[in-house]
């Protein structure tokens, strides 16, 4: 597998479909792409079908996927202000498939439609929604139940404020709902997921619960525990706590002591001072481990740090052949001190490789073998060439 990238800063679609396809084909060298992928700023929501016809026109017939984001990724940068466009395109993956998706709504609730995943799932399938009209949570958690092991990386586009707003890229056109995809049964795709949160005090068992709501932890009220928890916490992480209480689920029970990046996070949605239950974002059941959680940017920082060095070493040495980035539009310098810094980091740790990504209104990706949207995450999907050397 090879890939190219090219990250140009232009708000001119012509131009910068002309230098985005020479810089990445010029990357690529003798390799023949098979796919595309194309973010741009929300400086192209008004010009989106014009800079997808000019990445189509100079690139020739091509697979591709994409979307207008609020902000986009190239190499190790993170373009946040300024008009950029960031285009990658791979070769040597295998079969490529895109398709395009519906959520049509029924009188029983609603229906996916437009593309059947495969009952026998091999490799990847990189999906890009638009927030307004594909819940793409509830496709997510259908194929956690009825197609394990199907794995699905991507992202929510974030560029819009209103329903078909949006702009997705499938092959030469932009579409304004429901969400593009592309299926790479054939490619060595790994998923990365940095959930940027440190577990706080200790590990309760849920005793009782009902749907989203703990009635109980550990026998008490989760009210209670919180309270008590956060009374014996450093002044930091109490500061944190009242910014936002999040909780982790843990993925693996069979582990002694879970640590940083066991849990599927989710955040408090609500509370009942008088029973002192408490909503969570997402289903839970009694027997399940969990533990409450803050977020800050050196949480963050650690929990990418630590996703990567395992990737690193599960590398063996070589490097990525290119990677495609889905981060939070509530990371970058919303979060971090400084500018660049997921795509900086992965630059530092896994090479200077062929990058592309967009900033997320909620980003895809797996966690413990399934499947979930998540908030506030560096979600990556890293192609693996098994003939690069680092």
């Amino acid at each position: 597998m090879k890939a190219g990238g090219a990250l140009v800063l232009t708000a001119d679609p012509g131009a910068a479909a002309t230098r985005a396809v020479a810089q990445a084909t010029e990357a690529l060298g003798d390799a023949t792409p098979s796919l595309a992928v194309l973010f741009a700023s929300a400086h192209y929501l008004g010009s989106a079908e014009a800079l997808v016809a000019a990445i189509a026109e100079r690139a020739g017939p091509l697979p591709l996927i994409g979307c207008v984001g609020q902000a986009v990724a190239g190499g190790a940068r993170e373009v946040e202000s300024e008009p950029a466009v960031s285009l990658w395109l791979g070769a040597g993956l295998g079969p490529v498939e895109t398709f395009a998706m519906e959520f049509i709504q029924t009188s029983s609730g609603g229906a996916y439609g437009g593309y059947r995943f495969p009952r026998e799932p091999q490799g990847a399938h990189l999906l890009i929604c638009d927030p307004f009209t594909f819940p793409a949570d509830g496709l997510l958690a259908h194929l956690n139940e009825q197609v394990p092991g199907a794995m699905v990386m991507g992202g929510m586009a974030s560029a819009a404020l209103g329903s078909r707003q949006s702009r997705l890229f499938l092959d030469d056109r932009a579409l304004s709902r429901g969400a593009v995809g592309v299926r790479l049964p054939g490619a060595e795709v790994h998923p990365l997921v940095a959930q940027g949160c440190r577990p706080v005090g200790d590990a309760y068992i849920i005793t009782a619960a009902d749907g989203n709501v703990i009635r109980e932890l550990g026998r008490r009220p989760p009210l209670v525990r919180l309270q008590e928890m956060a009374a014996a916490l450093p002044g930091r992480d109490q500061e944190l706590l009242a910014r936002g209480v999040l909780l982790g689920l843990v993925i693996d029970e069979y582990r002694d002591v879970p640590g940083q990046g066991d849990f599927l996070i989710r955040g408090l949605v609500g509370a009942d001072s008088g029973s002192g239950a408490v909503a969570v974002g997402g289903e839970i059941q009694v027997g399940q481990t969990v533990q409450f959680h803050v977020r800050d940017a050196a949480s963050a920082d650690e929990d990418l740090r630590r996703a990567l060095a395992r990737e690193s070493a599960a590398l063996g040495g070589r490097r990525p052949g290119g990677a495609l980035l889905f981060t939070c539009n509530g990371r970058g310098s919303r979060m971090f001190a400084g500018p660049d810094h997921d795509a900086g980091l992965i630059a530092t740790m896994l090479g200077d490789i062929p990058l592309a990504g967009f900033f997320c209104a909620g980003e895809l990706g797996p966690v413990g073998g399934q499947n979930f949207l998540h908030t506030f995450t560096a979600s990556m999907a890293i192609f693996r060439d098994p003939a690069a050397a680092r």
